[in-house]
């Protein structure tokens, strides 16, 4: 089968939070006119040319030639591209991946919304045979845990050398916690703009509120109210990027009701102002 025949582009009338699963495919470059958000570990190689995305309000240029993850419930949008060649994209569904058990820092920057690309020259080659074979095997439910076996065990490699090996601050993710750590992180992607409280993310994953938040720690690194926060802020700086919206619209659009509250806590997460942030990075 040719590219041409296997080729897939961004839907801009998907729904945000719509599942993707787990999938391999060949994409089509082009910009995205709006961003995307799901829940699956996103997998992204190009053999040819750049792609850069907005992340979180910066610019990010994945190379070619190189492997590269990130979280997809982080916004990002495609803004430029050089090369109009076809690129591969993987989604893994989150809670396979923390199923994984991968080394803790790894997975920690995975989470924290970096994204992760392969420090090293030596698999480039590598990479694409594996991902031709995930895409040939994908639809054949026989081969689907090979392909998660090689996933694994290709993240797994990826981690070796590129992060800190020391032991993690926070206890492992057992498995009966993982879908309470996804409802919860879905919740407050769907409603940070709102004025919600910890109470209110237990209620709706149905878990004490403190068991909760400890919980969500173990997975995150932050507590339920610091990760609400760090949404918001992530929120604000795509507007202020993106958009021409008064800086007083975004504070109160991003959940924050203050301009004073807002503005401080911009400064704290960002060491600037949001007009210095939006000056800078337009």
């Amino acid at each position: 089968m040719s590219y041409s025949e296997k080729l897939n582009a961004f839907d801009e009338s998907r729904k945000e939070f719509k599942p993707y699963g787990l999938t391999c495919e060949l994409w089509t470059p082009s910009l995205m006119r709006k961003a995307d958000r799901h829940n699956e570990i996103e997998i992204n190689y190009f053999p040819g040319g750049t792609i850069t995305y907005l992340f979180q309000g910066k610019r990010v240029t994945i190379p070619a030639n190189k492997l590269a993850i990130f979280w997809g419930l982080v916004s990002h949008q495609i803004v430029h591209y050089e090369g109009g060649a076809p690129y591969y994209v993987c989604t893994i569904p989150f809670s396979q991946f923390l199923e994984w058990k991968l080394p803790a820092p790894f997975v920690d920057r995975v989470l924290t919304g970096e994204v992760f690309v392969e420090a090293s020259d030596e698999y480039s080659g590598h990479d694409e045979f594996l991902l031709k074979n995930w895409i040939k095997d994908i639809n054949n439910d026989d081969a689907v845990e090979v392909i998660l076996l090689e996933m694994r065990a290709r993240l797994g490699r990826m981690a070796i050398g590129n992060v800190p090996t020391e032991a993690s601050a926070y206890p492992p993710i057992y498995a009966d916690e993982i879908s309470q750590v996804e409802r919860m992180a879905i919740y407050i992607a769907q409603n940070y703009c709102d004025p919600i409280k910890v109470s209110d993310i237990g209620e709706a994953v149905g878990l004490h509120p403190d068991y909760a938040n400890a919980v969500f720690k173990k997975a995150f690194g932050s507590t339920l109210s610091q990760y609400i926060g760090e949404e918001r802020i992530s929120h604000a700086r795509r507007r202020l990027v993106t958009t021409n919206a008064s800086i007083t619209e975004i504070a109160f659009e991003s959940g924050l009701n203050s301009i004073s509250r807002f503005n401080a806590t911009f400064l704290k997460v960002n060491r600037c102002t949001p007009r210095e942030f939006r000056k800078k990075y337009r």
